[in-house]
């Protein structure tokens, strides 16, 4: 029997019972959950506090260690009989992997001419990155699952996708951002060898972890967490040191938070008229929307460390963290609306896709 991820309370709101008041239901979904409050705090050291000289060495130590736990824990909890199984839904994982490795930097590429004029280029590179990223599989399984959507076709999925953004994604980073200032496609053969390494030993030891890690749920969140904390004080630390945010404009910020904003509404509307289009049923699209509509924080937060360097890291890393916020506080809204019926379908659950 297929098992859902752990209630995580960073993923979404707690529904508010109707006796509190319309207005605290309406204004629910503005919630900030704990991860990114403690991020938030986190950011705030950095710029008030930054680590520096031995302190610097110590950090940039641990975020390295921590590179490789992060991936190693991803390759242990990817279940590979859960992946087989959902894998003759072909179709519905098409449509996820062109969402999350076609689309997303498609459209990334089409806000090219915002690069020096309303961003500064090092967020453009950031948007640019965040569009490379795999799925998240935790908050895409829990929601499709408050949205009463198909939760082991969201698993494959997202478990499909983070493991084809093992490859993909630095191999689309050193396509894209050659012109950007990005890492060279020379290099990332052997950065995908560095971030595959952890991972494919901990696919080899999953039999064997997977009782301890299921036993042990909230202490391997709990290092996920910790771990990249670590690595946003490091990027930060840096970014404020080297004086990066006097130079960049509170208007470029603004910008960037906008153009987050655009990006997810696009990409929830385009996964949502594919869905339909195609003749999926009410279940596989809450599945396709919440899985193609996602980026990962995690694995963007790791896989910037490994992939560029410097002290704009800082502006580079930004526009994933402020997307990561958007989608949690939208889908939450978007889930209950799913799991109340407030979506009128044009195509009846009938005529669900066969794989």
């Amino acid at each position: 029997m297929l098992r859902l991820m752990p209630k995580d309370r960073t993923i979404a709101a707690r529904p508010v019972s109707p006796g509190k008041g319309d207005w605290m239901n309406k204004l629910s979904w503005l919630r900030l959950d704990s991860f990114t409050l403690a991020i938030a705090a986190v950011v705030l050291l950095a710029l008030v506090l930054p680590c520096s000289g031995e302190s610097a060495r110590l950090v940039g130590i641990g975020s390295e260690i921590a590179i490789v736990l992060l991936f190693f824990l991803q390759g242990a909890r990817v279940s590979r009989p859960a992946v087989l199984a959902g894998i003759l839904h072909w179709r519905l994982h098409l449509i996820v992997l062109g969402a999350t490795f076609v689309v997303f930097p498609l459209l990334g590429l089409a806000m090219r001419p915002l690069s020096d004029t309303a961003l500064a280029p090092p967020l453009y590179v950031g948007l640019l990155f965040l569009c490379t990223l795999p799925s998240t599989v935790q908050s895409s399984v829990v929601f499709t699952s408050i949205a009463g959507g198909n939760v082991p076709a969201a698993l494959c999925s997202a478990s499909l996708s983070s493991v084809v953004g093992m490859v993909v994604t630095p191999l689309l980073v050193g396509l894209l951002l050659q012109a950007e200032g990005g890492p060279s496609l020379n290099g990332v053969g052997t950065i995908v060898t560095h971030l595959l390494l952890p991972f494919l030993a901990g696919q080899i030891l999953q039999p064997w972890l997977d009782g301890w890690l299921q036993r042990h749920r909230r202490v391997v969140g709990l290092v996920d967490r910790t771990a990249v904390l670590l690595m946003v004080y490091g990027v930060f630390s840096a970014a404020t040191l080297s004086g990066l945010w006097s130079r960049t404009s509170a208007a470029s910020l603004l910008v960037a938070a906008l153009i987050d904003g655009v990006l997810l509404a696009a990409m929830l509307a385009m996964t949502a008229i594919a869905a339909r289009r195609f003749g999926f049923s009410r279940e596989d699209e809450i599945a396709i929307v919440f899985c193609g509509s996602k980026k990962s924080l995690v694995t963007g937060i790791t896989m910037a460390n490994v992939l560029f360097v410097g002290a704009s890291l800082g502006l580079v890393v930004l526009p994933l963290m402020i997307f990561h916020q958007l989608q949690l506080m939208v889908c939450a809204t978007l889930a209950r609306r799913y799991a109340l019926g407030q979506f009128a379908r044009g195509v009846p659950a009938a005529r669900a896709a066969r794989p």
